[in-house]
């Protein structure tokens, strides 16, 4: 409607001009400016976008951190909200051409019911969109509470696979990574390499075992053989057995091309590698992680966003940080492009074909129609540097090659 309002400012003075030329001898030259600098002024004024600010809240549901041998492994308190926080800076950027101006508030919970209070609250304030840092089950709550309601919703940390293959959320974008995205990116890596024979390691806890059944579906998926499955439930201190322990729990009767860790609370997973009983790369929750973010990244200009992030949260930008930065920006490059803040519009764009978001990653994404994940390409990583980067060369899809990570439309049941 902007844009189209402009042409209109453009070709009425195109016509004022013309016909002020053609009357000379009738009209002094100073009625002819003024004539032409009124009509000018009055339609541009009409033509300018009128100005919106949107509040956009962060609720994140405390979790109780995952206690580990190794405690390096603490995930900052600001996980998420840092990178949303950036993302409001980056749009107001953007906004203040716009007439668009976009603020964040924040909330931290560890009762259920207290986080739900608060989204309602937040709601009958006036706020419709919201971040959620959250579990499972919160979700599925939230979803309950959003139903019937003007909302836009976003789930930045949760990777079950079953929000996105049978427990369809109606109201929920996902920004961040599933886990069959993650497992499939190293299948074809894997798959690429020429690896096929896989041993497959798993801790106890249901989180770990959700991680397993991920990878092998993937490696179905991509022809990838398990030649043998353990499980970890061992209790002793790997700091100080780990060169007696580990060996004689990767021995295995065939051999295997490499090894899959299946550790999320990282309990076992990093004492695994250089430590199996062959010599083989380890991959999963250790070694070679497939990571949505991560501070090797450099290239299609994300050097420039990792260097915005250190000197706003004065650490490195992690996965969590990331989802809420892209939560952030599909909202705000939504209401760039309508000029308008009203939830039911924006959701039905960012839901559209239209929708396409920049984020660094050397080519657009978008939300798939049938549940709402964020297509993007993964990256292949151990600590210190880039390895790869899925889907590999080779993957051919129908419509994209990113739908080749994760659930695609035919194998899930949200529509």
């Amino acid at each position: 409607m902007f844009e189209f309002a402009m042409f209109i400012v453009v070709i009425f003075t195109v016509f004022i001009f013309t016909q002020s030329m053609s009357t000379m001898v009738n009209i002094s030259a100073k009625k002819q400016l003024f004539a032409v600098g009124l009509s000018l002024f009055c339609l541009t004024s009409l033509a300018q976008p009128q100005s919106i600010t949107l509040e956009i809240s962060y609720v994140k549901f405390d979790q109780q951190q995952p206690s580990n041998a190794l405690n390096i492994f603490k995930t900052p308190e600001n996980s998420g909200f840092m990178g949303a926080k950036l993302a409001i800076n980056d749009s107001n950027t953007t906004g203040k051409f716009l007439k668009q101006h976009f603020t964040l508030s924040h909330f931290t919970s560890a009762k259920s019911d207290e986080f739900l209070h608060y989204l309602d609250a937040q709601y009958l304030q006036g706020r419709q969109v919201f971040i959620l840092d959250a579990p499972l089950a919160e979700l599925i709550k939230v979803d309950r509470w959003a139903k019937n309601k003007s909302v836009l919703l976003f789930n930045a940390n949760e990777s079950a696979d079953v929000l996105r293959s049978t427990q369809c959320l109606a109201k929920l974008f996902h920004t961040s990574a599933s886990n069959a995205m993650k497992s499939d990116a190293l299948a074809q890596w894997l798959l690429y390499r020429r690896m096929n024979k896989v041993l497959l390691v798993q801790g106890s806890k249901v989180e770990d075992i959700e991680l397993a059944n991920s990878f092998k579906r993937s490696a179905k998926r991509f022809g990838i053989k398990l030649i043998d499955e353990k499980q970890w439930d061992f209790n002793t201190d790997l700091r100080r057995s780990t060169q007696q322990e580990i060996p004689l729990f990767t021995q295995t009767v065939q051999d295997y091309d490499a090894v899959y860790v299946a550790d999320k609370s990282k309990d076992f997973a990093e004492f695994i590698p250089f430590n199996t009983y062959l010599p083989r790369p380890v991959i999963g929750s250790a070694g070679l992680e497939a990571l949505a973010w991560h501070g090797a990244i450099e290239q299609w200009g994300a050097t420039q966003l990792q260097n915005r992030f250190t000197d706003l949260a004065g650490r490195a930008m992690n996965e969590t940080d990331f989802s809420g930065y892209l939560a952030v920006r599909s909202v705000a490059q939504s209401v760039h492009k309508l000029h308008s803040k009203d939830s039911k519009k924006l959701t039905d764009y960012i839901s559209s074909d239209k929708f396409e978001l920049a984020a660094y990653k050397g080519r657009k994404l978008s939300f798939r129609s049938w549940n709402r994940q964020l297509r993007m390409p993964l990256a292949l990583v151990h600590p210190h540097a880039l390895v790869s980067q899925s889907p590999q060369p080779g993957m051919l899809h129908p419509i994209t090659e990113l739908d080749t990570l994760g659930f695609d439309a035919q194998e899930s049941h949200c529509k």
